[in-house]
């Protein structure tokens, strides 16, 4: 750590101050923020193709391994509500690098797995770590920006992360195919340990001043009083009803596509790629028109599409009409309008708290991921062989996602 940023751990504390900063500090802070959002991402999506050949080395079925995304579902929602409420009494950067170091070992104890249970454990274990990175990156937007410059920030960053989705399935295909599964998660200890020194080339966002002196169980109590606020409960509602059907499609494909429609491991990689381009495309929409239109207005659009490309999966999906096109194409325009969905969902969800930012951006990754346990746990639950459980999750996950924001109040 360099002294200049051990001595001015408040630089970056307000918008004007942000963008003042030397371009080479703004870059590097852009380039870690992406990394540790990037974090739910990459700790499934690279082992996604090996799916298929894990089930039968442990002797697993399907279900049973579409629990172990349920179970990194389950470590990411609670951890959340831990690492908030830390990273708004202690500062951003010191929970950041315990979640990380927790990610290593649970990525190292699921390289060791000998059985699908001991790997959902470890799964946990690496989401509770996960999950630090991914929920303090997006406070530590908000200590930064404000309002609508907060969400095309947050749509920023999504763009530059969405590298890593776009990349994991290709790059944990070929490692599958050189050097076996386990390598995936040994790739994964790699990754925490060279974010975790990065993370130290940053400076602090949240000043001392401006920290939480509420004890971390006054803390959790906060968040009860929180979840009573209709507006943000109604943004998070948005994103987690949507965020029910992206882990239905991320536990349901490898099955759909590779052994329903005899896809190869490497190219369900592709596939999958194909939907990371749709929500960066999106994400590029978003970022250019949020400050004109407003969040509300762009993640309603988002949601109704949502909602329209999961009716059209479930006709698809329980039809069998276009073959794998059929199935793909809708699967693609449903995560796009992710672009459109997240940032927006997170962003208005933040905006009237600036002093809770860590809690709330806690507890709204809580229920997103929250959300997501259930569809991913709703694929595996009602898993038949053929698509259809999967088309049925994401029909009703894009539904839920438009009839929640009828909860916003008039004035919101």
């Amino acid at each position: 750590m360099s002294q200049d940023f051990a001595e001015r751990p408040t630089a970056f504390v307000a918008d004007e101050t942000a963008e003042a900063r030397p371009k080479p500090q703004r870059l590097r802070l852009l380039a870690i923020l992406s990394a540790l959002m990037g974090f739910a991402s990459i700790s499934t999506d690279l082992y996604l193709p090996a799916m298929p050949t894990m089930a039968k080395e442990l002797d697993a079925n399907a279900g049973s391994m579409e629990l172990t995304v349920s179970g990194f579902l389950i470590g990411f929602s609670l951890g959340q509500l831990l690492w908030g409420p830390l990273g708004d009494r202690f500062g951003r950067r010191l929970p950041v690098a315990a979640g990380l170091l927790l990610f290593v070992l649970g990525s190292a104890g699921c390289a060791l797995s000998g059985s699908p249970e001991q790997m959902i454990c470890w799964r946990i274990v690496q989401a509770v770590g996960a999950c630090s990175g991914v929920v303090l990156s997006r406070a530590m937007v908000r200590d930064l920006y404000e309002g609508s410059r907060a969400a095309q920030m947050l749509s920023t960053l999504i763009i530059v992360m969405a590298i890593a989705p776009l990349l994991g399935p290709i790059v944990g295909g070929q490692v599958l195919a050189i050097a076996g599964w386990r390598a995936i998660f040994w790739l994964l200890v790699i990754v925490g340990l060279v974010t975790l020194a990065a993370l130290f080339t940053i400076p602090e966002t949240l000043p001392v001043e401006r920290r939480s002196k509420d004890s971390i169980l006054d803390a959790l109590r906060g968040h009860l009083r929180l979840v009573s606020n209709r507006r943000l409960l109604s943004f998070a509602a948005a994103g987690g009803f949507f965020y029910a059907g992206v882990y239905a499609y991320i536990a349901g494909t490898p099955f759909a596509f590779i052994e329903y429609y005899h896809v190869a491991p490497q190219l369900y990689g592709v596939l999958f790629a194909l939907g990371i381009v749709g929500i960066m495309l999106a994400n590029i929409f978003n970022a250019r028109l949020v400050t004109s239109f407003g969040s509300r207005r762009l993640l309603q659009v988002g949601s109704a599409g949502a909602a329209v490309s999961g009716l059209v999966l479930l006709v698809t999906g329980s039809t069998g009409w276009g073959g794998l096109a059929g199935l793909a194409i809708p699967l693609f325009v449903f995560v796009s309008w992710s672009g459109l969905i997240v940032a927006n969902s997170i962003g208005g969800a933040l905006q009237d708290f600036p002093a809770q930012a860590g809690a709330v951006s806690a507890l709204v990754g809580a229920l997103h991921y929250g959300s997501g346990i259930v569809g991913s746990a709703a694929v595996s639950r009602l898993a038949d062989g053929t698509p259809f459980p999967l088309a049925l999750v994401v029909a009703v996950a894009g539904v839920g996602s438009l009839l929640s924001l009828v909860l916003l109040p008039p004035n919101a």
